[in-house]
């Protein structure tokens, strides 16, 4: 059996491709651009959360913010490493993203204006990316799929974090109940826009489905969120901002508005709120931490010398 028939067999067999095995170019790029697009956000998303630790109102709140953002920087290594699995190294990975050349997810550039936005990205942003990873721990590619079973088991206590958070501040007064309800009203769409574009519309969908790579499809999963979310609103009693949400008995799931698409793609493109402060801000976390990477190079390199003497 040559390798492209053993691959297709992997394929047919819901089994796991591994780094040794025989795989198409286009399966092994793919597979690079999401693996590293997830990688980036991972980072990227410490700082909008990390800008709040210092500000964090209890130090119960300051210790389980920290934790959460190290989680973060947590998922982006074992991210990195599943895509050097695949030929690339992290520093080209790095490279790219400082480039333009590879993205992040766009929810990442929308500014937190409040406490209560922490609260919204823990429920919404991770609870959304709950939906999306829980799918990929079936994805066809052996170290992807493994790294998501502990990102998933992580992004849990994130979710919920965030969740309790909101909890508190809508059995609050007047004032902690309006902030609660203005990081919904700001984070709901730019939540559901991280499941990417309708699947009539992503250019990488069918291959992607095709493969294994990708389990569930962009709108399968956007409506997995909805219908989860609601519920979770109402018991907050909060009001998602959507005049066109309702229960569907036909469908057995929620029927929701239209996405402002043209907002999504200026976002993605690079034209939203603080994609500018977010990709200055990494770059220049890279270049002042240069001295501790090539530190770590010099230090391996002397234990190796020593070793072999």
């Amino acid at each position: 059996m040559d390798g492209e028939e053993r691959f297709r067999e992997i394929i047919a067999a819901d089994e796991k491709v591994e780094p040794g095995d025989w795989m198409p170019e286009g399966y092994r790029q793919t597979l690079i651009r999401q693996i590293a697009q997830h990688a980036h956000s991972e980072v990227i998303g410490m700082q909008p959360e990390g800008n709040w630790i210092t500000r964090a109102p209890t130090l119960k709140r300051k210790a389980i913010l920290m934790a959460k953002v190290q989680d973060e920087a947590g998922h982006g290594l074992y991210l990195y490493s599943a895509a050097e699995t695949l030929g690339v190294s992290r520093d080209e990975l790095v490279r790219l993203l400082h480039e333009g050349r590879q993205k992040y997810s766009s929810i990442f550039n929308y500014p937190t204006l409040t406490w209560a936005d922490i609260g919204a990205i823990g429920w919404l942003v991770d609870g959304a990316a709950i939906t999306n990873q829980v799918a990929l721990t079936r994805t066809s590619y052996g170290p992807y799929s493994r790294a998501m079973v502990r990102i998933c088991k992580e992004e849990s206590f994130h979710q919920r974090q965030g969740y309790e958070i909101m909890m508190v501040l809508a059995r609050g007064s007047e004032e902690q109940r309006a902030m609660a309800q203005d990081a919904l009203d700001r984070f709901w769409w730019p939540s559901l826009m991280m499941f990417g574009p309708h699947d009539s519309e992503s250019t990488h969908s069918d291959q992607s489905m095709e493969w294994k790579i990708k389990p569930v499809s962009n709108d399968d999963l956007r409506q997995q969120f909805v219908d989860a979310t609601v519920p979770q609103a109402e018991y907050l009693g909060l009001t998602i901002p959507d005049p066109d949400l309702r229960w569907n008995a036909e469908r057995g799931h929620y029927d929701f508005g239209e996405i402002d698409w043209d907002e999504f793609w200026r976002v993605v493109k690079g034209h939203g709120p603080m994609n500018r402060e977010r990709m200055a801000h990494k770059i220049e976390a890279w270049e002042r931490g240069a001295w501790v990477r090539e530190a770590a190079v010099a230090h391996a390199a002397k234990r190796t010398a020593a070793r072999s003497a």
